[in-house]
């Protein structure tokens, strides 16, 4: 114990310096702000941190298993790599190099129209920080670190009561710390932040939703059931640009095949979503569920055909309705690709429904539907300038490996695989 914890107190040190020397302890300096200053602490904390946790985990000791079969198989340690070389290349020229560059670029002063680099320190990531209502942004944080230390008082506890109160503190505090992130950042940078998460929360919620309902209804022994569900899995193939086409044109307010539905049966016209903040938001969280309602599907129809018959035979003749076998036999039944489904639908809400919105609304209106990935694409398009973006995307980038690290510590506890 003693060597694990100096190697992570040593771990903790090289990390933080890996953090601050490349930047020449920039931070630090008279000629920057006070947030600057701040974010140079931060920067070292995390950095102490994950070098903390790596250095504890190579001087962990190996687990015992009590078998020979449980051994590597491998006679040379060079073999694995050998056969791992093709992954890594790839991975090495399309993913870690990239990265690294966008590393190097957010902290320099770099336009597509100049050669020239200068070095900005962190300004391009401290200028979107600007707290309105720093004290209202403290009470929320330390309301969400309180849930944070709940939940691992209650972790230990066993009882169903535990259990809930513990979900329950995992999710004030991951809303009381979501909500302290918006007050951080600058009011236009916040708008993006406000818009980013309420799009991507109603796409992953309300598509799986959506998805679990239909697959849960076809999956029913009805007669020709094969062939309505591969018509339901095609959207899938439909590329994100041609799903804005598609809602852009029925969306229309003056030819889409909505206004003419909602002329005819309510005598009222749709108004304009383009001039609508609420129905522009709307438009393209249904966009992005239709989207990946295929997706979703596919997964969920293969899951259902994997509970036991006999478990929801067992709770049928316990005298359960369908709304509790639904309930409490198939939804934890579905828990492992439900888990799965918030990871992967997530990432799309962040990443991918940039041609959604570029069809759907360009944005708009007032910036509107912005999300965090549209505004990283515009800055780069209209300004040109690689610093500014570039710093953009590594906060995405570090919101959703946050919000993944955040799903498998919590959620992913309470997957059965059983």
């Amino acid at each position: 114990m003693p060597l694990r914890l100096l190697g992570g107190a040593l771990g903790g040190g090289l990390g933080a310096l890996a953090v601050s020397a490349p930047l020449d302890f920039c931070t630090f300096s008279d000629e920057y702000e006070t947030k600057d200053f701040v974010f140079g602490l931060f920067l070292m904390a995390l950095g102490a941190a994950a070098g903390f946790a790596a250095a504890r985990a190579v001087l962990a000791p190996p687990k015992e298993t009590g078998s020979e079969a449980s051994h590597s198989v491998w006679r040379s340690w060079w073999m694995p790599w050998v056969l791992l070389s093709p992954t890594l290349a790839v991975l090495v020229v399309f993913l870690y190099w990239p990265a690294l560059r966008t590393i190097r670029y957010s902290t320099k002063l770099a336009r597509l129209s100049n050669p020239r680099r200068v070095d900005r320190c962190t300004f391009n990531f401290t200028e979107l920080i600007g707290p309105s209502r720093p004290w209202l942004a403290l009470v929320l944080a330390g309301l969400g670190i309180a849930g944070i230390l709940a939940g691992l008082l209650l972790d230990r506890q066993g009882t169903r009561m535990n259990r809930s109160a513990r979900s329950f503190a995992a999710s004030v505090s991951t809303v009381a710390l979501l909500s302290a992130l918006a007050f951080v950042f600058t009011d236009d940078y916040r708008q993006v932040y406000v818009v980013t998460m309420i799009i991507s929360v109603g796409t992953v919620v309300g598509g799986l939703a959506i998805a679990l309902g239909i697959a849960f209804i076809s999956y029913q022994p009805i007669r020709g059931a094969s062939v309505y569900r591969t018509l339901l899995i095609w959207p899938y193939a439909v590329s994100p640009p041609i799903a804005g086409i598609l809602f852009f044109v029925m969306f229309d307010a003056n030819t889409g095949i909505i206004d003419h539905w909602t002329t005819s049966l309510l005598d009222t016209g749709l108004a304009d979503y383009r001039t609508s903040a609420v129905l522009a938001q709307g438009v393209v969280i249904m966009a992005s569920i239709w989207k990946t309602l295929g997706y979703n599907l596919l997964f969920y129809v293969a899951g259902l055909q994997t509970i036991p018959p006999d478990q929801v035979e067992a709770a049928m003749i316990d005298g359960a309705t369908a709304w509790q076998r639904f309930r409490y036999v198939i939804i934890p039944a579905l828990s492992p690709i439900t888990f799965f489904l918030i990871v992967t639908n997530l990432t799309y809400a962040f990443f991918e429904t940039y041609g959604t919105i570029d069809f759907l609304t360009k944005g708009g209106p007032a910036g509107e539907t912005n999300v965090a990935m549209y505004e990283i694409i515009q800055v780069f398009n209209t300004g040109g300038d690689l610093g500014r973006g570039s710093a953009q995307s590594m906060l995405l980038f570090a919101g959703v490996v946050a919000l993944t690290m955040w799903q498998f510590r919590s959620t992913g506890r309470r997957v059965s695989y059983g």
